[in-house]
């Protein structure tokens, strides 16, 4: 059975506010700590994966299943999924080799509340947790299509994707990029979570490949905006905004769309608004 999860009077906010319940819902459900030793690991996944945030990559799925019809059901078990893989990036991405991050979603990150090497474990344990969940026979009766499933989250998440990009992140504070290469790695970092979530709903539908398609083709303007706001965010924003600290790129040496561009080139509309042109 299909749902429709957002009439055409819903707006943007409420309808990602209820996406991110829902998915909140499903990962309380899919991650259940056990009464063992062990235990300590669930806690720290489920401290990493519900930990407040907007969820934008599960209401991307949402969005994109209830295109085609599909069940609600379906699209939360790939919803969670992306989350799953989301809070993974983000737990090893503040790690002190990585980012060296204290603050994520307004409160201590997963190494500074737990310990560093319980973090670690924590983003692994999400990671392969997130394609437990694509191969459920929940998430589709089809069995090529959760196969489909894993191989393109595995390509989007891996050193093809968002693994890659990490990589060309950290060489960035030690090499000058140009804005080919920044753009190339935010695609990988960045843009080849959101193009999966995307895509998902497709995927679930068996859609045409030209429905497909497009969906790459919106999903790579959206991530390349997503990016150029974060990057905005970290020069102009707060803590308070953001949930993390600002201006640890610029700290970092880090070359971005903003340090490249300058704000108003990164986002012309903010320089319209500024003269008078009425940016939106």
């Amino acid at each position: 059975m299909t749902e429709t999860l957002w009439s055409d009077a819903t707006s943007f906010p409420e309808a990602l506010a209820e996406a991110a319940q829902l998915t909140d819902i499903a990962l309380d459900q899919l991650l259940v700590v056990p009464p063992d030793l062990e235990a300590r690991v669930y806690d720290a996944m489920r401290y990493a994966a519900l930990a407040p945030g907007k969820r934008l990559r599960p209401f991307l799925v949402l969005a994109g299943a209830g295109l085609f019809g599909v069940a609600r059901r379906c699209a939360l078990q790939v919803a969670a999924a992306i989350e799953m893989v989301h809070a993974y990036s983000l737990v090893h991405d503040d790690l002190p080799a990585m980012d060296n991050s204290d603050l994520r979603r307004g409160r201590p990150t997963c190494h500074k509340e737990l310990d560093e090497a319980t973090a670690v474990l924590a983003g692994d344990g999400l990671l392969t947790a997130a394609f437990g969940v694509l191969v459920d026979p929940d998430t589709h009766g089809d069995p090529a299509v959760r196969c489909e499933l894993v191989a393109e989250l595995a390509a989007a998440a891996g050193a093809a994707g968002m693994v890659g990009g990490q990589m060309i992140d950290l060489i960035a504070e030690h090499q000058k990029l140009d804005i080919g290469a920044i753009t190339r790695l935010q695609r990988m970092k960045t843009g080849a979570l959101i193009a999966f979530s995307c895509e998902a709903g497709a995927i679930l539908a068996k859609a045409p490949n030209e429905l497909r398609l497009a969906l790459r083709g919106y999903a790579h303007d959206l991530g390349l905006a997503f990016q150029i706001a974060d990057d905005l965010l970290d020069v102009e924003g707060s803590a308070a905004e953001t949930g993390k600290p600002v201006g640890a790129d610029a700290a970092a040496g880090k070359a971005t769309f903003v340090s490249i561009l300058g704000a108003a080139r990164a986002c012309p509309s903010r320089a319209a608004g500024a003269s008078g042109g009425g940016a939106s």
